[in-house]
């Protein structure tokens, strides 16, 4: 009769026919090869938006009804000669104004001069001026656009100079930058990760094979989500997430499944029998760290954001695949190559595992402390941790977008691009801006102008700056009506946006006192910052939650999977107290190339959590996969963390220092974003294979003795109905599929 376990069966199937499987998964891989080409074609670029907030409703309203909305481009026009308000310059303006209002998915323009010399729009030294634009369509399509036109208005003339600038044009040129990295990574990672596999096979078909199944990882998860994109939007930078993750984890499986067919040959078993030995026992381990891994990044679908979703399509589509690449294409290989993946001379390895346990064991106290007195002072930075927002800071300095945003925030008072809409929809407004009352507007106008760090308030009534009227109404001020109601645009300093957005959204509610509805890019900011802030703890509890109840189902302990929970928060801690004090606070700023703004983004270490709570899960099932197999075997728990730390400690090292490197090769990247994923992950995936793994796993074993193994009851009930183990000594599943084996024969 054939085994009755689903990975001893397929262990067995793949040991018969394992040319069958391998051509079979030539064949897969050949046509996720075909779907992998048009992907970064059908990635998408996203806006820090909230879907249905106030925000992006009152954005859709004053395009739908007043005809105007959010500006996301500019061009910043520098006379060479004289002021922005010399004719033949102010001419050149207009010029510039309407050919860029010719241009395909334009929707809308203004500029210095059309806007009745806007003194907003005018830079403090006469010399620059801005012509601003609202794009159409999606924001993929608009930047696509941007694209084409973006190089021609990039000139210098004998007038003017005129550069682009813009959210716009700063998110794309990231996007471009994300690309350029993505294929710099490609052409880095491959032959690193392959020189690091033949140091630690020792064998160039081992290496080959292992470094083959993560990149079958990569083009699988690419051709997954070339199917995703044909439902949703999946964000550009996915793909970067995918380079990384699937060689990482499509490596970490192998060397799992790799060690477990030496071992089983070391002791005497056949090919057949050592690769239904490597599928059943090494099987359960890499399924439970898949399904962690997975979780984690799942979680990323409970925020309604396209650009965090899209890293959980990622991360799901790697674990798939990775577990695919190492549960079915590699033992069939490893059946046609046999005795061919082991080195020449073995090299017993794990002995400094097994004693630095011992001596770990031993005083653990000793140990324990210092180790956990490093951990928490280099976690201590994080609680200086301030949330902020994106700007064209993510890019590298001389990046053209950049400049243009930089000589805004050093020439101009404040930002049109970046004005508060303020949509006045009450009864009192009337069904139309101009039927509404010319006075009430004036003075509604006049108390958001009184507003601290406010420079500025356009209305249908004219322009006004600290309670006063600077400019009459006009042909501009005609966008504020057309729909019902009015709305005002509130320009407030540069300063005022990036420390006090939140109060200011505050005072302007309170200025106007009648329900307001409050857009323009601050507010979709804040509405996304508010958003992911509330779903955080849904998100980090489910994550625990889900992860605790998996590791119970694998050790049938309450005890482990706490004790995970706890040092996976510490190692957490330590990436983010890294992420402050490398880059909120600036101190390797001149070393790795970026500038520091005092905050971090929120959204990447939300994305960060899940990657890395994932991974050092990864790490957390591998080492209690090997001390519970021995527990269950010896029933000695300082023997089983002994032996489990000797035979998955080189492993979990290998793994990590692969995977580590992987993801350094970001950190040359021009996006701030991915030198954080690249320094956050580095740091704590060497912290959870050594501080972690090596001396605090061990000291807390040892201190807590047998009440490692303690359940309720009821518990243990559900464990032996519902669990997962790998009981039986090295040796025996061999014997036991063999035997199977020979039976059906």
């Amino acid at each position: 009769m054939p085994p009755r376990d689903p990975l001893a069966r397929l262990g067995s199937a793949l040991a018969r026919r394992p040319r069958r499987a391998l051509w079979t998964s030539v064949v897969l891989a050949l046509f996720a090869l075909v779907l992998a080409a048009g992907t970064m074609d059908r990635l998408t670029l996203s806006r820090f938006e909230s879907p249905g907030s106030e925000s992006v409703t009152t954005r859709a309203v004053l395009e739908k009804e007043f005809g105007t909305g959010t500006p996301s481009v500019l061009l910043m026009v520098t006379a060479k000669d004289g002021t922005v308000d010399t004719p033949a310059v102010a001419a050149a303006g207009r010029d510039l104004e309407k050919g860029l209002a010719a241009q395909d998915g334009v929707a809308e323009t203004a500029s210095y001069w059309s806007r009745g010399y806007s003194p907003v729009m005018r830079g403090e030294d006469g010399r620059q001026a801005l012509v601003i634009a609202r794009m159409a369509g999606s924001v993929t399509e608009a930047r696509t656009q941007l694209g084409v036109f973006s190089p021609e208005f990039t000139r210098e003339g004998a007038l003017v100079e005129v550069r682009v600038g813009g959210g716009d044009e700063v998110f794309r040129q990231a996007a471009e930058q994300a690309r350029a990295d993505f294929l710099r990574a490609e052409m880095i990672v491959f032959p690193l990760v392959l020189l690091l596999l033949l140091a630690i096979h020792r064998r160039f078909s081992a290496a080959a094979l292992t470094l083959g199944m993560g990149l079958f990882s990569v083009i699988g998860t690419l051709g997954l989500l070339r199917i995703v994109t044909m439902f949703t939007e999946v964000s550009t930078f996915a793909a970067n997430l995918t380079l990384v993750m699937g060689i990482g984890l499509g490596v970490d499986y192998s060397l799992f499944v790799i060690n477990r067919f030496r071992e089983a040959l070391a002791s005497g078993a056949e090919v057949p029998d050592a690769v239904r030995e490597s599928v059943t026992r090494a099987g359960r381990t890499v399924a439970f760290s898949g399904l962690t891994v997975a979780v984690s990044l799942a979680c990323l679908l409970l925020f309604p954001f396209p650009f965090l979703r899209s890293f959980a399509y990622a991360g799901i589509g790697t674990v798939l695949t990775s577990v695919f690449a190492a549960l079915v294409i590699l033992p069939a290989a490893l059946a046609r190559l046999g005795h061919r993946v082991v080195p020449a001379k073995v090299r017993r390895g794990g002995g400094w595992w097994r004693r630095t346990a011992l001596r770990m064991m031993k005083r653990p106290l000793l140990h324990g402390i210092p180790a956990l007195a490093v951990l928490l002072t280099l976690s201590a930075p994080v609680l200086g941790l301030t949330f902020g927002v994106p700007d064209d800071r993510v890019l590298p300095e001389d990046t053209s977008s950049r400049v243009v945003q930089q000589d805004i925030r050093d020439n101009f008072a404040a930002e049109e691009m970046d004005a508060i809409q303020v949509l006045d929809r009450s009864a009192s407004a009337g069904e139309s801006g101009r039927s509404a009352s010319a006075g009430e507007i004036e003075r509604t106008a006049i108390a958001l102008s009184r507003i601290d760090e406010v420079r500025q308030v356009d209305a249908l009534t004219g322009s006004y700056a600290d309670g006063r009227r600077i400019l009459d109404e006009g042909a501009w001020s005609q966008r504020f009506e057309g729909g019902r109601g009015t709305w005002y645009s509130v320009i407030a300093t540069h300063e005022g946006l990036e420390q006090e957005a939140g109060r200011m959204l505050g005072d302007i509610r309170a200025s106007v006192g009648a329900p307001v509805e409050i857009g323009g890019y601050p507010a979709e900011l804040a509405d996304f910052r508010a958003e992911l802030t509330d779903r955080m703890p849904l998100v980090f509890g489910l994550v625990l939650a889900v992860t605790f109840v998996i590791l119970f189902l694998m050790t049938g302990s309450v005890l482990l999977p706490a004790k995970a929970m706890v040092l996976n928060a510490l190692s957490m801690a330590v990436m983010f107290g890294t992420l402050v004090w490398v880059f909120q606070d600036g101190r390797l700023a001149g070393l790795l190339g970026f500038t520091a703004t005092g905050s971090i983004e929120p959204s990447i270490p939300i994305l960060m959590f899940c990657v890395a709570f994932g991974l050092s899960m990864d790490y957390e099932v591998f080492l209690l996969s090997r001390i519970k197999e021995e527990y269950d075997r010896t029933g000695d728990t300082t023997g089983a963390v002994a032996a489990g730390l000797e035979r998955s400690g080189p492993l979990i090292t290998a793994a990590a220092v692969i995977l580590a490197a992987s993801f350094a090769t970001y950190a040359s990247s021009g996006i701030v974003f991915l030198k954080m994923l690249a320094i956050g992950m580095v740091v704590v995936i060497l912290v959870d294979a050594t501080l972690i793994r090596a001396v605090l796993v061990p000291v807390f074993m040892r201190l807590a003795g047998r009440w490692n193994w303690w359940a309720p009851r009821w518990m243990r009930g559900a464990h032996e109905r519902f669990g997962i183990s790998e009981a039986g000594p090295p040796g025996e599943a061999v014997r036991e599929v063999a035997a199977a084996g020979a039976r059906s024969q």
